[in-house]
């Protein structure tokens, strides 16, 4: 329990004061001061790369700070581990989820903590007390499934659970809603509250200025290493928040004057995706995108927009229908000759797709863009030039970086996805398709994201934009469509319509046209 001062006050669950971390050509972190009251959700903000996941990682033990003192509970500690961490009862749960998909639940949780002794497992007594923390913290986590057949959602309640099955009290959630849909927000914000209620401290790693205010007891504000304020949510606004952030006022996605041309550029007809069931996963889809036009599509995720970018980028074979750019038919084209004829691509999942976290920036630069000028000479690849221009694009577009040499890993999420929204505008695509383009970054890095796009729109680009944040649909988008079940079910006027009407025909709610 919290030792409590003379004053009657409990100790501070965490407290950091004057951390400071230094890689090489970086400081990550300088001269933090950070208290962390027990039972509460503290909110750590913070642009992307501004050190916070630094921070955060020198507390759970996964790396030592080069300065400072770290207390939990009133009582100095030094963690050469997460092991030592676990130890003093602090869990982490990574924004990028660290499960086996080919176990159980309970498989997962207690792997490395086996139950019993390693002669007699004693599984039965574990999945007992993963039903009573499920139920106590209102976790909803069937201890039998396959962590393989669990929506993200419940992959974050696992991993949740994993630090509570060893004894945390204090957990620390590194950008836990950059993965979900809102609905499974409001879960996750539900399960917050259920924590809390139970005595338990919540550190909530965040960029999303609006779920911060929403759910934080007190905000710490990072900016470039250091904390700049310690706020409550009730004395400021989301505004004030990302002006101390990054020093300027919350940006605002809107498009201005219109673009839009009479020419053409991506033309869909009849489209038809089945999955592996044989079920229809897009059913009749056509849409005309023209030159300076952004096409926005709303939808709960799982509707249909991942295989519509799939059957595009040619990922995924259709079973029926024909896809256009400008007047050449690439329904049956391999990914690359479309990446060749003009098609750039943010791809929803960075590491997944866009990114190879192993590999230099320079040569992330090169990905998909192998075949083409500057990254290639004749069928060479052309080092230096591909340097060159990895250069230019990190000037360009502000990318955080101590240099081009570096592994994509070492940049934080919103510097990788600057990274990959250069290069896939540097090629001069006739056509971009931008899925999720903004997802898990911070107001600064989001407002380059948009102005790269209305700039590359007022030079006649045509752009797919594909988004869960309605507020960015509606202000970034010329025309807008909404997908549900696999079909293209009704058309708003941007410049009209309301967040409310669009999550009404996200859902069915408003009628299928």
């Amino acid at each position: 329990m919290p030792t409590e001062p003379a004053g009657g006050e409990p100790a501070p669950a965490v407290e950091l004061t004057g951390i400071t971390k230094r890689f090489p050509g970086v400081v990550a972190n300088s001269d933090v001061n950070i208290t962390v009251r027990p039972g509460t959700v503290h909110a750590l903000v913070g642009e992307n790369g501004a050190g916070k996941s630094t921070l955060m990682k020198i507390l759970y033990g996964m790396q030592q700070p080069d300065e400072g003192v770290i207390a939990v509970d009133g009582s100095p500690v030094v963690f050469a581990s997460p092991a030592d961490a676990i130890r003093a009862g602090i869990g982490m749960v990574h924004q990028h989820f660290m499960l086996a998909d080919n176990l159980t639940v309970l498989e997962n949780v207690v792997l490395g903590s086996e139950p019993g002794s390693p002669l007699a497992m004693d599984f039965a007594g574990a999945r007992r007390r993963i039903r009573d923390i499920s139920d106590s913290y209102g976790l909803n986590v069937d201890p039998n499934r396959l962590v393989d057949e669990l929506g993200v959602g419940e992959r974050q309640r696992v991993e949740i659970l994993k630090v509570l099955y060893r004894g945390a009290r204090t957990l620390i959630l590194d950008e836990p809603t950059a993965v979900l849909v809102p609905q499974e927000v409001d879960e996750l914000f539900g399960n917050l509250r259920e924590l809390k209620a139970e005595g338990l401290t919540i550190l909530f790693i965040s960029h999303k200025l609006d779920e911060v205010l929403s759910v934080a007891d007190d905000i710490t504000v990072i900016r470039r290493g250091t904390t700049v304020a310690s706020v409550s949510p009730k004395e400021v606004t989301a505004r004030k928040l990302a002006e101390l952030m990054v020093g300027t006022a919350l940006p605002v996605p809107e498009l201005r004057e219109s673009t839009v041309t009479d020419r053409p550029v991506l033309t869909v007809t009849d489209l038809t995706v089945t999955g592996v069931d044989g079920r229809k996963v897009l059913d009749g889809v056509s849409f005309t995108i023209r030159a300076g036009e952004v096409l926005g599509i709303a939808g709960v995720e799982g509707n249909g927009q991942a295989e519509l970018v799939e059957a595009l980028m040619g990922i995924r074979a259709p079973a029926a229908g024909s896809i256009t750019l400008g007047e050449r038919d690439i329904t049956r084209l391999p990914t690359r000759r479309r990446r060749e004829a003009g098609v750039g691509y943010i791809p929803e999942d960075r590491h997944r797709q866009g990114v190879v976290l192993e590999a230099t920036l320079w040569e992330n630069r090169v990905l998909g863009h192998q075949t083409r000028k500057p990254s290639s000479r004749g069928p060479l690849i052309d080092i230096r030039a591909a340097k060159a221009d990895t250069e230019r694009i990190v000037r360009d577009y502000d990318v955080r970086t101590p240099g081009i040499d570096v592994h994509a890993s070492a940049l934080s999420g919103g510097n990788q996805q600057k990274l990959i929204v250069g290069r896939e505008m540097s090629a001069d695509p006739v056509l971009l398709i931008a899925s999720h383009p903004t997802r898990g970054v911070d107001v600064g890095a989001q407002a380059a994201i948009w102005d790269h796009i209305r700039r590359a729109r007022a030079e006649h680009l045509a752009v797919l934009l594909i988004s869960a944040d309605l507020d960015e649909l509606i202000g970034m988008s010329d025309s807008l469509s909404v997908i549900l079940r696999g079909r293209l079910v009704a058309d708003h006027d941007p410049s009209t319509v309301t967040p409310e009407q669009l999550g009404s025909a996200m859902t069915g709610a408003e009628g299928e046209d």
